[in-house]
Parts: structure tokens; C-alpha cells; sequence
């Protein structure tokens, strides 16, 4: 988060300063070039910074998620939790149900994210009325494992060396095999614990492991820069999640 801070601080003091230096803002207390060129120096010194801190690499103790099982090691996470007032049952057939036109910001963030570029279906140009998770398994993302009514776990490739490519249909099996350098495998998971009182904790994490020195290197670069957008993303994403699960059933017609 530190990392994050000190890119996100220095973009913001970047396009401050910028434009600053052709005419300096007084109201903001930047009073000359000079001021403008030094805040605008600042900022590109603190995404530097914030680009080459180096990310620490946490291993877990225990496997006691199916998520453990294909990320036990990594370099970048992020999680979120909400509560939800509906069973496991009821909240896991919302997970694998929402779709993304339900989830706040989505389509404004994923359209951002692919620089407004149309490109493929995708989990970042997802189709309407299919479900969200359905659309990631049937495009970039592979369906690791599923114990239903309590976690579902997704993986991907956000990396990989010149030339690589997949031969045929990946397995789970596969992609814990992918160890090579050049490689960053990204795994995210959607996991629903009861709450004892017929509600529930629905909780999402995102880890990602970068093979080797460069390719951590190169997506420390990304990822700081996207974590704001991809955290908002995941807690609409949970929100969806809860609303549909907590909204009452149809009423039957005719």
C-alpha cells in the first residue's frame, strides 16, 4: 500500500505540476515556474519511487482455502469482505449469477482500464446478461477449482515470456506447473463463510506471483497503477453479489 501511495501521490503532483510550469496556479500557492517545475519534479520522483519499491513475498502456513492451493506464494494481493443477510446456498448462486450491467462502475472502470478500445469479449468487455464469471472462464481466465456453495476460484496469465503460448485447452493442473521465468499468474477467488445467525461472510481475494526478479519488476509497475480501479471494482463486484442474494424472490404471475 505504501508503493501504491507514493505512485498515486506523485501522478497526482505530476498533473498538478505540469501545467503549472506554463502558468503557475496562485491560488494554489504555487507562485512561479520554479515552484511548478519542483512540485512537478516531486511527483515523477515519487511514482519512481513508488515503481521500484520492491514487493514482499508472503507464503502461507497452511492450505486452508482452495485459493492456498494455487497461490501458497506471492508478491501482490488485495481482499474484500461484506456481509451478506442470505444463506451460503443463496450467495454462492449469486456469485456464479451477477452479471456485469449489475455491478456499479463496472463498465465505466473495465472501459478505462482497455483505454476505451473496443477489443474482444472478455472479463474487460463482458457481454450483457451472462454471468460474470461464466464470461472470465470462457475467455482469458480458467476455472481452477469450484466447492460449491462456499468458494469458486478463478486464474489467469497476466504475463508471460515473447512467444509463449498455451498448447490446447489449459488444465488446473497446468497452470500450477507454470513456473518458468517471464511469468505472472494472477488467482482470485470468491469465498462464502456462514455467519452462525443464517446470514453470511462473503469475501474475495486477488494474488498474484510474479516468477522471477524482472517480471516482478514489471508488474509492481502495472499493478500500482491500476489497484485503486481494481479495488473499487472488486467491492462493487461484492456489493452486486449481496443485493442479489439478499433480494426476495419473484412473486410467481398468473
Amino acid at each position: 500500500m505504501v508503493a501504491v501511495a507514493c505512485v498515486w501521490t506523485g501522478l497526482v503532483l505530476s498533473a498538478l505540476g505540469l501545467p503549472s510550469v506554463v502558468r503557475p496556479p496562485r491560488f494554489l500557492g504555487i507562485r512561479s515556474r520554479r515552484s511548478a517545475a519542483a512540485v512537478l519534479a516531486s511527483g515523477v520522483l515519487l511514482v519512481a519511487v513508488g515503481w521500484i519499491l520492491p514487493a514482499r513475498e508472503v507464503q502461507v502456513d497452511a492450505v486452508r482455502d482452495r485459493i492456498d492451493e494455487f497461490a501458497p506464494v506471492y508478491q501482490f494481493s488485495e481482499h474484500h469482505v461484506t456481509h451478506v443477510e442470505a444463506s451460503p446456498k443463496r450467495v454462492f448462486r449469486a456469485i456464479r449469477s451477477v452479471t456485469a450491467d449489475e455491478i456499479l462502475l463496472f463498465r465505466t472502470l473495465t472501459w478505462i482500464r482497455r483505454l476505451g478500445r473496443p477489443g474482444p469479449e472478455s472479463i474487460l468487455n463482458a457481454p450483457e446478461r451472462l454471468p460474470l464469471i461464466d464470461v472470465a472462464t470462457s475467455t482469458s481466465f480458467l476455472l481452477l477449482a469450484e466447492e460449491p456453495d462456499r468458494e469458486v476460484v478463478i486464474g489467469t496469465v497476466v504475463l508471460a515470456p515473447p512467444g509463449f503460448r498455451p498448447s490446447g485447452r489449459p488444465t488446473p493442473e497446468d497452470y500450477e506447473r507454470l513456473s518458468g521465468p517471464g511469468f505472472a499468474k494472477a488467482v482470485m477467488n470468491f469465498r462464502v463463510d456462514p455467519d452462525g445467525e443464517g446470514g453470511s461472510r462473503l469475501w474475495t481475494e486477488t494474488r498474484v506471483f510474479a516468477t522471477d526478479r524482472a517480471s516482478r519488476r514489471h508488474f509492481a509497475a502495472y499493478w500500482r497503477v491500476i489497484y485503486p480501479g481494481s479495488a473499487l471494482i472488486r467491492r462493487m463486484w461484492l456489493r452486486a453479489i449481496r443485493l442479489r442474494a439478499e433480494a426476495p424472490p419473484p412473486t410467481p404471475t398468473g
